[in-house]
């Protein structure tokens, strides 16, 4: 039975509690975006208010806003060299922790703080676990004047893509760019998949991440699972 959208945030909340216990003093903490990273920025600010210092660094501005309306120190991209740990969702993810991110349209940034991270936690509800990637579509920035070749590239290598909209407008990113969700069905082989969108110049970056995670905490009902 498909679980209520309750139940499902009830698991963010409580992968989010358990994957919070890992933030340690003195950390800077890089800040995820999305309904599941959400309840993780709650828990961190609890934490920051029971004194807890610690810094974090935003994958959007959205987050940003966020997390300096609830107490949390936010630094620029500028200011730091490594960030300890990162907290933040999913779209989809398999047991051997690849996934799919972007869903909300700040790929670029997450992959880089994810990149940044000495620990990499992905937080989800059950619903997110996958045993083969693709049925989520992937995100993709695009440099906006690259636009139409990165579509035309993307069907060379058999994915059918949309530009993605927003009340009827293009989206456009936090870095003025423009996002593709791309459609590969289900993904036999997601290595080879990465490696050829990261061929495809004006491709900026895609939602495929893989050897980023260094664990994932997903929530199913009132129990919790490590992977």
């Amino acid at each position: 039975m498909e679980k209520t959208s309750t139940q499902k945030d009830n698991e963010k909340k409580l992968a989010a509690a358990a994957a919070v216990k890992f933030v340690q003093e003195g950390s800077i903490v890089g800040l995820g975006t999305g309904s599941s990273a959400f309840y993780a920025i709650q828990e961190i600010a609890a934490l920051v208010k029971q004194g807890m210092q610690i810094q974090g660094v935003a994958t959007s501005e959205q987050t940003a806003y966020l997390a300096e309306s609830l107490g949390i120190p936010v630094l620029g991209f500028d200011e730091v060299h490594a960030i300890d740990i990162t907290i933040d969702g999913a779209d989809e993810f398999t047991t051997d922790r690849k996934l799919i991110k972007g869903g909300g349209g700040a790929l670029f940034r997450e992959k880089i703080v994810a990149s940044m991270s000495k620990q990499e936690i992905i937080i989800a509800d059950a619903s997110k676990l996958v045993k083969q990637l693709g049925a989520f579509t992937i995100p993709i920035e695009v440099i906006p004047l690259a636009t139409n070749y990165v579509l035309q590239e993307l069907k060379l290598i058999g994915g059918s893509a949309l530009l993605r909209k927003k009340s009827g407008h293009l989206f456009v990113t936090d870095n003025g760019n423009h996002i593709i969700d791309a459609d590969f069905g289900l993904i036999d082989h997601p290595e080879a998949l990465a490696k050829a969108l990261n061929n495809i110049d004006g491709l900026l970056a895609h939602g495929i991440f893989i050897d980023l995670a260094t664990k994932v905490i997903m929530a199913d009902g009132d129990d919790v699972v490590y992977f």
